[in-house]
């Protein structure tokens, strides 16, 4: 995330930016061309579908390998499906905002996908923009991600934000951060609604990393790839409910 990116950077764990002029270097992070290659599946598979994840560190998996990434594993695990390897936009420390100009300037606005994953708004939060901003934002970069997913907003999934604040990271404020980030959660959901798509709540998992630290990655911040499997297996049925036959 862009300002906890800055602190962490402090402590050796992420590459040294800044807020203003943020170079956002990042192994795993997008964006990322649109790739051909497929992750294998078990299983018989019957359709072949392809894969566009919109966000942040979330998206990309910060301090966990590209593999075990919430988007890789949706895209191994999905059954009965053969699915591309995802087409990812998102890197470490994006405020909604750069997510928007970077979806304008990459090389996929030509394209459609069989189905689009959305998830951002933590460093509005943590940098302190306002919620009237994040609303703005967050329904044009969803409407975008509509267009992408060939207009049809059953095809789109929203993934609501973590809860940071019960990591170490949080360093003991949960009272102030979880309330926060579920009123940054009640736009992205209201937006959500009046858009029509599919909104799936998984900050009651972020939750237990409380007291569950296995949850989380070496930086004690980003979850591990146990936690993202938990969004998985909440985003499967989800989504093989708009596919089947």
């Amino acid at each position: 995330m862009k300002a906890l990116f800055i602190i962490l950077c402090s402590i050796g764990a992420l590459t040294a930016c800044s807020k203003k002029n943020d170079p956002m270097q990042n192994m795993n992070s997008g964006p990322n061309p649109p790739s051909t290659g497929t992750v294998p599946v078990t299983g018989t598979t019957t359709d072949t579908l392809s894969y566009l994840a919109l966000g942040d560190s979330y998206t990309i998996g910060q301090s966990v390998t590209a593999r075990e990434s919430f988007p890789y594993q949706l895209a191994a695990e999905l059954p009965g499906f053969k699915v591309t390897e995802p087409t990812i936009i998102a890197r470490t420390g994006w405020i909604t905002d750069q997510l928007i100009n970077a979806i304008k300037s990459s090389t996929i606005n030509d394209k459609t996908y069989d189905f689009v994953t959305l998830l951002i708004g933590v460093n509005d939060q943590y940098d302190g923009y306002s919620k009237d901003n994040y609303r703005i934002k967050f329904a044009a970069v969803l409407n975008t991600a509509i267009r992408f997913a060939k207009g049809n907003k059953k095809h789109v999934f929203v993934l609501s934000i973590p809860d940071y604040g019960v990591t170490p990271f949080g360093n003991g404020n949960e009272a102030v951060i979880g309330p926060d980030i579920d009123k940054f959660n009640a736009i992205n959901l209201d937006e959500s609604k009046k858009a029509g798509v599919i909104y799936v709540d998984i900050t009651a998992i972020s939750k237990q990393a409380a007291f569950d630290l296995s949850l989380l990655a070496n930086d004690r911040l980003h979850p591990s790839a146990k936690m993202y499997n938990q969004w998985v297996l909440k985003l499967i049925p989800e989504v093989l409910a708009q596919f089947k036959k």
